[in-house]
């Protein structure tokens, strides 16, 4: 874990003075939508990327528990081209894009164009368990904003081709190793919910919501959603990850990053993925042991623990390993998250 975190803050500071030229202080942010044959509708697709001065400016993920992060809404894009990051995020209070924008906007200040789709029913006021939980959609959400993001006019001409990565985290996670080829087993996505020994917040909201998961035409879940374009994929905490099929995982072939967050030992069974790391050739695994699963909320306002338990929310989102504030987590999320994809995206340069 010590080399690896020195190995990040090496590449980091390279990456910073190198990039200085290319990527200012001002983060742009924009929706488009994209076109999904799947869903029937089209996605809206929340965009970070390096602008020139002016939009306006918005905070996004602020709320009532947790702090926004600043970006200038339609601002100028910087001239030149810049890798792509395909950015997927979780279901329920971390369900919507905006919820990563403190991990988004500064890899967007670093000189990547980050994009987001909103992946439907898994979070805001059209929360779905049924859709949630048709996990086989959400790789097919991001092949669908790669498609239309080369053909959009402001951002066609500013990305490279060749230079896709996919970052995930909590159930996004689990995305971003299915489109990386990783297939979900039928049966065990079935089975999910029997108990609430793997997920007791997601799984008594399923069946409060009158999902019967033994019910519903799980068979696309087996489906290969690999995107061929797609050259790196980074996986932070993914779940759950206990209902892939491990024998898909000889079939992936490039390069991956997974991270788990908390104590070896101690990382929830649906998120444990050292498992899987060991399992696939190409892929790199680390912990963050003073981290928890909800290191990944943006940071919470003073009071927000209170809101948490005076509103019975459930689950506790604020709280983090214990050691350090989540602010420094994420800032060696966003360093660790740098340095890969600046190693698998910009290499050769």
């Amino acid at each position: 874990m010590k080399f690896w975190t020195t190995l990040c803050t090496i590449l980091v500071s390279t990456m910073l003075m190198l990039n200085a030229s290319i990527a200012g202080d001002t983060v742009g942010v924009r929706h488009f939508a994209a076109p999904s044959r799947e869903r029937g509708t089209d996605l809206d697709v929340t965009v970070w990327y390096p602008a020139e001065p002016g939009g306006e400016a918005v905070n996004l993920g602020d709320s009532e528990l947790f702090v926004g992060t600043s970006a200038m809404r339609d601002a100028p894009i910087s001239g030149g081209k810049f890798p792509l990051i395909l950015l997927s995020h979780g279901a329920g209070l971390a369900g919507t894009p905006q919820a990563l924008s403190w991990i988004a906007t500064p890899l967007a200040r670093q000189g990547f164009v980050v994009a987001a789709p909103t992946h439907p029913g898994n979070g805001g006021k059209n929360r779905s368990a049924a859709e949630t939980m048709k996990l086989w959609l959400r790789p097919a959400d991001l092949t669908a904003t790669l498609d239309a993001i080369g053909k959009d006019t402001f951002f066609g001409d500013h990305f490279e081709q060749g230079k896709i990565g996919v970052l995930g985290l909590s159930m996004g996670g689990n995305t971003a190793l299915a489109i990386a080829g990783a297939r979900v087993d039928p049966e065990r996505l079935a089975a999910y919910c029997d108990t609430d020994a793997l997920n007791a917040s997601l799984c008594q909201w399923v069946r409060q919501s009158g999902v019967d998961l033994h019910a519903m035409d799980l068979q696309p879940a087996s489906r290969d959603n690999t995107d061929e374009r797609i050259r790196f994929a980074m996986a932070i905490d993914p779940a759950p990850v206990d209902v892939l099929d491990a024998r898909s995982f000889a079939g992936i072939g490039i390069p991956l990053a997974i991270v788990n967050l908390g104590q070896p030992g101690k990382i929830p069974a649906t998120a444990d993925a050292s498992g899987i790391a060991k399992a696939i050739a190409n892929a790199s695994y680390a912990t963050i042991e003073d981290a928890s699963h909800y290191s990944m909320f943006g940071e919470c306002k003073p009071g927000a623990a209170e809101i948490v338990v005076s509103e019975e929310i459930g689950d506790p989102v604020c709280d983090d390993g214990g050691g350090r504030s989540r602010g420094e987590i994420h800032a060696q999320l966003i360093e660790m998250a740098t340095a890969a994809f600046t190693r698998a995206l910009k290499a050769g340069r």
